[in-house]
């Protein structure tokens, strides 16, 4: 496996923590989140269903921008080998 020497950043991390906090967030909005969040000061990198999921997320027109902004991370996190 090769190693992730991208994370996510602050900005991130702080627009995830709030999702997660947010009562009216997708559930798909929280595990975007949570998988950032996972991914904040280490070197994990995103998971092939949580890659797919973000895919899914940044192709779509119903999403939200702090939805796409998460899905964006994730993908540029994820395995480049894949």
């Amino acid at each position: 496996m090769a190693t992730n020497r991208k994370n996510t950043s602050d900005n991130i991390a702080h627009l995830a923590s709030e999702t997660l906090r947010d009562p009216s967030a997708s559930a798909i909005a929280k595990s975007l989140a949570a998988s950032a969040l996972a991914q904040a000061h280490t070197s994990k990198q995103t998971g092939a269903a949580m890659e797919a999921t973000a895919s899914k997320v940044l192709q779509s027109e119903k999403y939200s921008a702090n939805s796409k902004s998460l899905a964006a991370s994730l993908v540029s996190q994820s395995n480049k080998d894949r």
